[in-house]
C-alpha cells in the first residue's frame, strides 16, 4: 500500500510539473516587451521557400530539416505563400507563390491542410514559432472572388479587373470596400484559429490602406500574441499596427558600402533617419537576402560575394531595432538566383556557413544586449571610412561589434577605457583581454566580443 501511494503521490507531482511548464510556456508566449511580443525580441526568422527547398517541394520533405534548423538556432519559420496558385494567367510552368487563388486552402502540390498542422505542431514542440507569408493586395487571376464578388476589384478602363502594378497574373483588391476588409480578415483569422500560425509576413503591404491594418491587427493579436511583419517601409505601418517593417534604405546602403561606393560610416546616416522616421519601438527586419532579393537582383552572392558576406550577416544580427532573416540555403550557401516560377530545388550538402549562423543565432538568443529593444553606441576603433564598431547592451550585459567594411586590412583600437578588460571572443571562442594597444583586422573581417 505504501509502494502503491509513493507512486501516486510521484505522479501527481509529475502532472502538476507539466502543467506548470505548460502555463509558464502559455504566460510567455502572451508577454510583451517594448509593445511587441516578448518571444520575438531575441529570436530570428528563417524563410523557407517550399517550392525549391526539397526535391519533393512538400510540407512533410521540409519538416525532415527542423532538427537541423532547431540546432542552428532557428527560432521563427516564415513559410512563403502557402495558399493554391491560380491557373489563369500563370507566369511559368507553376506560377508565382504571390497570384493566390483560394485564401482559406492548402496548396495541394505542397501537401495536405492536415500535413501544415501537423508540421506546426512539430515546429511548436520544439519551441520555435511559425509565420505564413500573406497576400492581401491582390489576388490570382482566378479567385472566385472575381466572380462572386467583382465589387472586391479596382476596375480598368474597360470594366474589368485591373491588373496590380505590372504583375499580369494577378488582380488588384479594392480595400475601400468594406465587405472585402471583413471578408480578408476574416480569412487571416481562419489561419490562427485552425492551424495556430504565430504570426504574418504581410506582401506588399505599403499598398494596402491605414484603415485596413488598424482593423485586422487588433482583431488578430486579440486572438493571439501575433508576430506582424510587414513588406515595406511606409511610417504608417508601424504607425498602424506592424511589429516589423523592412529596411529597405539600410539594405541598399548595405549594399553601396559593399561594392565600396560609400564608406563605413553611411549606416550612421540611415540610422539617423530611422530615428526620426519611425516610432521609438519599430522594428526592422535585416537581411543579406530573401526570395526577392535572390532570384532578381543576386542576393547574397552577388551583392555580399564570398568573404563580403560574413560582416553584414553580423551587422544584421547585431544592429539596434532588429529581427534578423535568413533566406532558405543561406547556411549552405546556395550561390544562385532560384527560379521564380518553376521548380528548381536547391542542394543541401556541405553546410559551411551553418556553423557561423549558429554562433550568431545562439549569442543573439542567449544575450539579452542583442535584444531588439537593447541600446546602441557607436564607438570609434579606427579609421570611420572602413571600420564601423558599436556596443549593444542591455541591463548588466553588453556585447561590442567591430566590422571591417573593405577589402583593405585596418588598424583598431579600442581606446573607451569602459571596454577594455576581461571579455569573450564569441567567434574565437575563449577568453580575451581586451587593451588599448593598436591591432590589426584583415579586410572584411569582424569580431563579436561579449564584455564582462
Amino acid at each position: 500500500m505504501k509502494k502503491v501511494t509513493t507512486s501516486l503521490a510521484f505522479i501527481s507531482a509529475l502532472l502538476m510539473l507539466v502543467c506548470c511548464q505548460n502555463k509558464k510556456q502559455v504566460n510567455d508566449d502572451r508577454a510583451m516587451l517594448d509593445g511587441h511580443p516578448a518571444w520575438i525580441m531575441q529570436g530570428n526568422i528563417y524563410e523557407v521557400n517550399l517550392r525549391q527547398y526539397t526535391p519533393e517541394g512538400t510540407i512533410n520533405a521540409f519538416a525532415k530539416h527542423l532538427d537541423r534548423l532547431q540546432k542552428m538556432g532557428v527560432q521563427t519559420i516564415w513559410f512563403m505563400p502557402i495558399n493554391p496558385i491560380s491557373k489563369v494567367d500563370r507566369k511559368g510552368s507553376l506560377g508565382s507563390y504571390y497570384a493566390i487563388s483560394d485564401y482559406t486552402a492548402f496548396n495541394p502540390e505542397y501537401g495536405t491542410m492536415d500535413d501544415f498542422k501537423k508540421v506546426v505542431q512539430a515546429i511548436h514542440q520544439r519551441g520555435m514559432k511559425v509565420l505564413i507569408d500573406w497576400v492581401p493586395n491582390h489576388t490570382g487571376a482566378d479567385h472566385r472572388w472575381l466572380t462572386q464578388h467583382p465589387d472586391f476589384y479596382v476596375k480598368d478602363a474597360s470594366g474589368k479587373a485591373a491588373v496590380a502594378f505590372d504583375w499580369a497574373d494577378v488582380r488588384q483588391l479594392d480595400f475601400k470596400n468594406q465587405v472585402l476588409q471583413d471578408s480578408m480578415v476574416a480569412a487571416m483569422q481562419y489561419w490562427v484559429k485552425q492551424t495556430d500560425i504565430d504570426g504574418f509576413r504581410c506582401d506588399v503591404a505599403w499598398n494596402v490602406p491605414a484603415n485596413f491594418w488598424k482593423k485586422a491587427i487588433p482583431r488578430l493579436k486579440k486572438m493571439k500574441n501575433v508576430f506582424m511583419l510587414a513588406e515595406g517601409d511606409s511610417t504608417y505601418l508601424p504607425k498602424s499596427g506592424f511589429d516589423a517593417v523592412y529596411p529597405w534604405h539600410m539594405f541598399k546602403m548595405m549594399e553601396k558600402i559593399a561594392k565600396g561606393t560609400r564608406p563605413a560610416f553611411a549606416l550612421d546616416s540611415i540610422n539617423k533617419e530611422n530615428e526620426t522616421r519611425y516610432p521609438k519601438n519599430t522594428i526592422q527586419m535585416y537581411f543579406t537576402s530573401n526570395h526577392d532579393e535572390n532570384s532578381w537582383n543576386h542576393a547574397d552572392f552577388g551583392t555580399f560575394p564570398n568573404e563580403v558576406h560574413a560582416p553584414f550577416a553580423v551587422f544584421t544580427q547585431t544592429m539596434k531595432n532588429s529581427i534578423p532573416l535568413i533566406y532558405s540555403g543561406q547556411e549552405e550557401p546556395i550561390l544562385r538566383a532560384l527560379k521564380f516560377f518553376d521548380k528548381d530545388p536547391m542542394v543541401f550538402k556541405n553546410y559551411q556557413r551553418e556553423a557561423f549562423y549558429t554562433t550568431l543565432l545562439h549569442l543573439r538568443k542567449n544575450n539579452p544586449a542583442l535584444s531588439a529593444d537593447a541600446a546602441f553606441k557607436k564607438v570609434i576603433v579606427g579609421n570611420e571610412q572602413s571600420v564601423y564598431a558599436y556596443v549593444r547592451s542591455k541591463g548588466s550585459k553588453k556585447v561590442l561589434v567591430i566590422l571591417n567594411l573593405s577589402a583593405q586590412e585596418q588598424t583598431i583600437a579600442i581606446k573607451d577605457p569602459a571596454l577594455l578588460g576581461k571579455a569573450y571572443n564569441t567567434f574565437q571562442n575563449k577568453s580575451v583581454i581586451l587593451t588599448k594597444n593598436p591591432r590589426k583586422i584583415k579586410p572584411w573581417a569582424y569580431e563579436v566580443i561579449e564584455l564582462n
